[in-house]
Order: structure tokens, then sequence, then C-alpha cells
């Protein structure tokens, strides 16, 4: 990846045990860029909420593999994650606040708004071959 300056890849089973790991990796690889207390808990609270939408939403339960991938570039941190799950039918009806799929379940429908809340940037988007990639980036202020 030559666009970053360094980077990490990683595939891990859509398992909501592994979400606290894949949200350890990232924050850990992001110390190089010595951020804030506050941006690294922005970062880590964005990671969960992909992680966990691929989990609940993309494989709703069944067997499946969460693609991830963080690049530094600057001062910048790039995130992308990515399912190959059911996708969205109407993505900017999911990127509303409170909109969900999984009420019954006690979904709160605010996992896109706290990832756009907390990173600089936020794409969402079916992938060619099924499932969805978030990719979202954020500056540490140095």
């Amino acid at each position: 990846m030559e666009e970053f300056e360094n980077y990490f890849k990683m595939t891990i089973d859509a398992k909501l045990i592994n979400e606290g790991f894949v949200r350890s990796m990232v924050a850990a690889f992001c110390v190089q860029l010595n951020p804030s207390v506050s941006e690294i808990s922005d970062i880590k609270t964005a990671v969960s909420e992909a992680v966990t939408n691929c989990i609940v939403h993309g494989y709703s339960g069944k067997k499946g593999c969460i693609d991830v991938l963080v690049g530094l570039r600057d001062s910048t941190i790039y995130i992308k994650i990515s399912d190959a799950g059911i996708g969205i039918d109407d993505i900017e009806k999911a990127r509303q606040p409170f909109f969900t799929t999984k009420a019954k379940e006690e979904r709160s429908g605010m996992g896109f708004t706290l990832m756009e809340s907390f990173m600089d940037t936020l794409k969402v988007y079916n992938n060619q071959n099924g499932g969805v990639t978030v990719e979202m980036s954020k500056e540490i202020k140095v």
C-alpha cells in the first residue's frame, strides 16, 4: 500500500467477541501518531460501531469475516472495514439517526451517526459482490 507510510490489514471472524480485539488493535496502531486520549476514544468508538454493524446487520448471526485495513499518512489515520454480508438496501436511510432494522433487539440506530460525529470523514457503500464497506478517517492534531 504505497499510499500509506505504514499500514496493517487483517481478516477476522464476524463474532461479537472479536469486536474488542479489532478496536484495541486499531487503537494500538494509532499510538505512533501520539493521539490524545479523546482522539483515541473517538477512533475506538467508531471502529466498534463499524465492526458491530458488520456482525449484527451484515451477517445477522451467520458466519462470515470482516476485513480491516488501517493506514497512516502524514497525521491522518484511514480505516476501512468491510463485510461480505447482506448489504444495505437504503444507505441514506440507514445513516439517519435512530434508524434501525433491529428494533426488537434494542438497537438504537446510532451507529453511523456516532461514526460520523467522531471521525473527520465517513463513506459507506455496498460492495459489488455483496456486503458493505465503511471508510473513515481522522486527523490526529499534533
